[in-house]
C-alpha cells in the first residue's frame, strides 16, 4: 500500500509543480513554499510538513497548500488525515484537479470504494474533456469495479487523445484478456512495449496471450525476460506451468519407460523363480 501511495503522491507531485509555477497565488513569491515542495521531492517528508503547516496559518484558504499536505502525509503513512486535507482542498476549490484525482485514487486504492472514485473521475473528466490520463484513471477504477465495456471505451477516449499512450494501450489489452478478446490483446500488449518495453504488465500480458495462441516457446521467452526483472514467484511458476504444458510428451514418456522398466524387472524376477 505504501508504494502505491507514493506512486500516487509522485505524480501529483510532478502535476502541481507544474501548475504551481504559472498560478497567480501569492504563494508563487513565498520561499516557503518552494522549499516545502523541494523537501517533498527529496523525501525528507517531516520537514515538508513542518513548512506546509506553517505556510497554512499564515494562507488558510489556498487549496494547493492542503493538496500538498495531503501527500505530505500520505508519505508520512497517515491517511486519514491526508483524506481530510485533500477534501478541505476540494471544499475551497472544487475545481482543482488534482485534489479530486488524489481524493479518487484514496476512495479506490484505500477504500475500496469504486463508486465513490469513479463519481470523482467523471468530474475530472468534466473539469478537462481532453485530458488523456484522466480517461485511463476513470477507465481503471471501471475495470476494477467489474463495468469491462465502460472501461474499455474510457482507455479508447484517452487514446483518441494520445494514440502512443502505453499505459491505456496496456489496460485496454488486459481488458480484451478478460474478454477472451486474444488477438486484439495481443496488439495492444505489442504496442504498449513498443512505446514502453519496460512495461512489465504488458510484458506479462503478452505471455498469457502467446501461451493462448499456442506459442508455448514464445510465452516462456517472454516469462524469462520478466524472470530476469523480477524474481516474482507467479512468473517462475507460470513458467513451469507453460514447460509441462510444452513438454508434456517428454513427461509421458519418461513416465512409460519407468513403468514399462519396471514391469520387465518384475517379470523376470519371476522368471528366475522369486
Amino acid at each position: 500500500m505504501l508504494r502505491g501511495w507514493l506512486v500516487a503522491s509522485l505524480i501529483l507531485l510532478g502535476a502541481g509543480l507544474s501548475l504551481a509555477a504559472v498560478t497567480t497565488s501569492p504563494l508563487a513569491k513565498e520561499k516557503q513554499w518552494e522549499e516545502a515542495r523541494s523537501y517533498l521531492a527529496e523525501g525528507k517528508a517531516a520537514e515538508a510538513k513542518a513548512v506546509f503547516e506553517a505556510l497554512l496559518r499564515r494562507y488558510p484558504q489556498e487549496a494547493d497548500l492542503h493538496l500538498f499536505l495531503g501527500i505530505t502525509l500520505l508519505r508520512l503513512r497517515d491517511p486519514q488525515a491526508a483524506e481530510k486535507s485533500v477534501r478541505t482542498a476540494i471544499g475551497i476549490d472544487s475545481d482543482h484537479v488534482e485534489a479530486r484525482t488524489l481524493l479518487a485514487w484514496m476512495e479506490s486504492d484505500i477504500h475500496g470504494n469504486f463508486d465513490a472514485a469513479i463519481a470523482e473521475y467523471e468530474k475530472v473528466v468534466e473539469l478537462m474533456p481532453d485530458f488523456p490520463q484522466a480517461y485511463n484513471n476513470l477507465g481503471v477504477a471501471l475495470k476494477r469495479k467489474g463495468d469491462l465495456h465502460e472501461a474499455a471505451e474510457s482507455f479508447n477516449q484517452a487514446l483518441a487523445r494520445k494514440p502512443d499512450f502505453g499505459a491505456a494501450l496496456s489496460n485496454r489489452g488486459w481488458i480484451f484478456a478478460e474478454q477472451n478478446r486474444w488477438s486484439e490483446a495481443r496488439r495492444d500488449f505489442e504496442q504498449a512495449l513498443e512505446i514502453n518495453p519496460n512495461d512489465d504488465g504488458a510484458l506479462y500480458g503478452l505471455s498469457q496471450s502467446l501461451r493462448e495462441a499456442r506459442d508455448y516457446s514464445g510465452a516462456q521467452k517472454v516469462l524469462s525476460q520478466l524472470i530476469s526483472r523480477s524474481p516474482n514467484f507467479v512468473y517462475w511458476l507460470e513458467w513451469g506451468r507453460i514447460g509441462l504444458i510444452r513438454y508434456w510428451w517428454v513427461l509421458l514418456a519418461i513416465a512409460l519407460a519407468f513403468f514399462f522398466k519396471g514391469r520387465l524387472k518384475k517379470a523376470r524376477i519371476v522368471s528366475d523363480g522369486g
